[in-house]
């Protein structure tokens, strides 16, 4: 009886325990649409503004590139507004096994360390560029799997890369230091490594705040490269 009755018990914990896990999944994941819409339409705004610019000479070969992998638009916002900064192209990279929504939450969690994924483009030509900056959030203290794959991928001979992440929580040094060995291995003359905190899901800056604390952060820096 007693057997029984602490089996009983371990059921009901385990059932509670998936139930608490799968809330804060869906949690998560309404709280990362709602920032993907925010995002999204700050990234449309700038496309259209960008549009009307007839300051800007389109026939001009840009010497930087900034291509990134966002889930919910806050490393693309902030990779637009490096984009900007230095006049260069920008592509979002596309990775369908980690859309929005709770198969996407859930194998980003699984493949978070991990260095493999299908992405699209694949490769980008970067015979071009003088500056390759790659940006990517922090998961499990790792840039995420995309890419890890794109830096795999492609050539980067000659140029200078510059990583820029923002995350919830830290990064882990080391794999800072494993992706500037990747990206040296495949021709990178010169690495460099940037970074902005957002704060945790609940307790986040805005996007306003987060650009500004790009400004203040790396404005020097951007002038002195």
């Amino acid at each position: 009886m007693q057997a029984n009755k602490l089996k009983i018990l371990l059921i009901i914990l385990f059932i509670v325990a998936v139930l608490a896990v799968l809330a804060v999944l869906i949690g998560v994941t309404q709280i990362e649409k709602q920032q993907a819409r925010s995002n999204q339409e700050i990234l449309n705004q700038r496309v259209s503004d960008k549009s009307k610019d007839k300051t800007e000479d389109k026939t001009k070969e840009k010497s930087s590139l900034v291509l990134v992998f966002s889930r919910s638009g806050n490393t693309a916002v902030l990779g637009q507004k490096i984009a900007e900064r230095n006049n260069a192209d920008f592509i979002r990279l596309e990775a369908e096994d980690y859309e929005l929504g709770l198969i996407g939450l859930s194998r980003a969690l699984m493949d978070a360390r991990g260095n493999i994924a299908t992405i699209s483009p694949e490769k980008v030509d970067l015979s071009t560029y003088e500056t390759v900056y790659l940006g990517s959030p922090i998961w499990l203290y790792s840039p995420s799997p995309p890419i890890w794959q794109f830096a795999q991928n492609n050539s980067f001979e000659g140029k200078r890369v510059v990583l820029f992440n923002s995350f919830n929580s830290k990064f882990e040094q080391h794999f800072i230091d494993d992706f500037e060995r990747l990206v040296k291995e495949k021709g990178a003359v010169e690495f460099e490594h940037r970074y902005i905190k957002r704060g945790r899901m609940l307790d986040q800056i805005s996007t306003e705040l987060l650009l500004k604390r790009y400004e203040l952060a790396y404005e020097q820096s951007e002038k002195a490269s």
